[in-house]
């Protein structure tokens, strides 16, 4: 019996080594092959070239052209990854030279967010960026039409049914967009009930696979998806917890990080991001057993700078120390904004709560109120929103002393008012 299984395609990684680049060559090609294996590809090969500007036509020089194509005859691969963005004209020159498929770092990444997606919302933003990385590269796709022979009588047709295929991706990218906003509608609104009755969030931001699901579980219990594998979680998750002090916060998963993220992927899924820029406090989750952990830091920060999130306080969990070598576990001084954890196994977590309470605790101001037995709703409002310090009981009225949200004290401060000015 025949198997129906589609075969692997067989891929040669191509690099190139630049100056200022934040990640060296070796480890950026190591995560290439990550990616690659992740999206289904079977690695057969890699070259790497140390490049002072990328060439115009091919990006690489043409002797490494030639190499390369050598490497990908000998190993039979029928798809070339390059390490880096490639514009149009040097995919189009480079797979007429190599004579098969070539694809960048972004396009594998769109590839693997699409395998990856499964809410409605994450489907939609995959969707859109990849027909606005593709849009400009449609004049590729029609290359089916060299069997005519090119020439006179040849080019009409062509050019036409490209006209027709570039109006329906930017009709398609608009309904798209139209969808998102929809999406992003009722997002706003179930922030704003959430904002009516205010609740600190903490959102986990980091590297790909640096183990914020794993984080999220075991503070919360949530059932999400836990897998050593890059981008296993895509999709927001929203759960709420108990602060040691007994104070409820929200806690958000969000989508990993990773060196050279598509920016077409920024920009669709803006939305879904947004949940960063508007936590109260981020908890930066860095897997201090990858030997690369301070350049991936320096890659989560930098795109955190990009969508405006650079300002919001932040405290590290500086995961997997457990696994990681002594010599290269965080210095005296970065443990000052961060805390050695093992999500895996429990350890440190309590230790990283209190610090992450501390930083909420900064938003909060302290109430001292004697509210009347019969208002229970102000009363369950404090409890449900910030910390109790001290409840007494008095003569028909509760002395209440906690934190609480400055908006959350704004809105009940209000009705305390008219309350007691019932009574006087």
């Amino acid at each position: 019996m025949h198997s129906t299984a589609r075969a692997a395609e067989r891929a040669v990684l191509v690099g190139a080594e630049q100056p200022g680049a934040s990640i060296p060559v070796a480890e950026s090609m190591l995560e290439l092959a990550r990616l690659a294996e992740t999206a289904g590809l079977r690695v057969v090969g890699q070259a790497t070239q140390a490049l002072r500007r990328p060439q115009p036509a091919t990006f690489v020089g043409t002797g490494k052209v030639a190499e390369v194509k050598a490497l990908r005859e000998h190993e039979q691969a029928n798809v070339v990854v390059f390490d880096d963005a490639l514009s149009p004209a040097q995919q189009r020159n480079l797979e007429q030279e190599l004579g098969c498929k070539v694809i960048d770092r972004s396009a594998l990444i769109l590839d693997i967010f699409a395998q990856r997606a499964q809410s409605t919302e994450g489907k939609l933003q995959v969707e859109l960026a990849q027909l606005e990385y593709l849009l400009p590269r449609l004049t590729r796709q029609w290359t089916h039409l060299s069997r005519l022979g090119g020439g006179v009588g040849t080019r009409g047709p062509g050019e036409t049914q490209l006209e027709v295929d570039r109006r329906r991706v930017r009709e398609r990218v608009s309904v798209l967009k139209r969808r998102l906003a929809e999406v992003e509608r009722t997002r706003a609104l179930h922030r704003s009930q959430r904002t009516a009755a205010p609740c600190p969030t903490v959102a986990l931001v980091g590297y790909t696979n640096a183990g914020k699901s794993t984080l999220m579980h075991r503070l919360t219990g949530a059932d999400v998806r836990i897998e050593d594998r890059l981008f296993a979680t895509l999709d927001p998750t929203v759960r709420r917890m108990r602060m040691p002090g007994g104070a409820p916060a929200l806690l958000v998963d969000t989508v990993g990080f990773i060196h050279k993220l598509p920016h077409q992927l920024i920009e669709a899924f803006k939305s879904t991001l947004e949940q960063v820029t508007t936590a109260t406090v981020l908890l930066h989750v860095v897997d201090v057993s990858h030997a690369g952990w301070r350049e991936h830091v320096q890659v989560v920060d930098g795109v955190l700078r990009e969508i405006g999130a650079a300002q919001v306080p932040t405290w590290f969990a500086f995961n997997k120390f457990d696994a990681a070598c002594p010599d290269a576990l965080p210095s005296r001084t970065e443990l000052e904004r961060g805390t050695l954890v093992s999500a895996l196994r429990g350890d440190g977590v309590e230790r990283l709560l209190g610090h992450v309470e501390t930083l909420l605790d900064a938003g909060l101001v302290r109430i001292d109120w004697e509210v009347p037995l019969a208002r229970g709703d102000v009363l369950a409002a404090v409890r449900r929103g910030g910390r109790v310090l001290e409840e007494r009981s008095g003569d028909g009225s509760i002395r209440i002393t906690a934190l609480v949200p400055a908006k959350l004290a704004g809105q009940l401060r209000k009705t305390v008012d008219e309350v007691r000015d019932a009574c006087s």
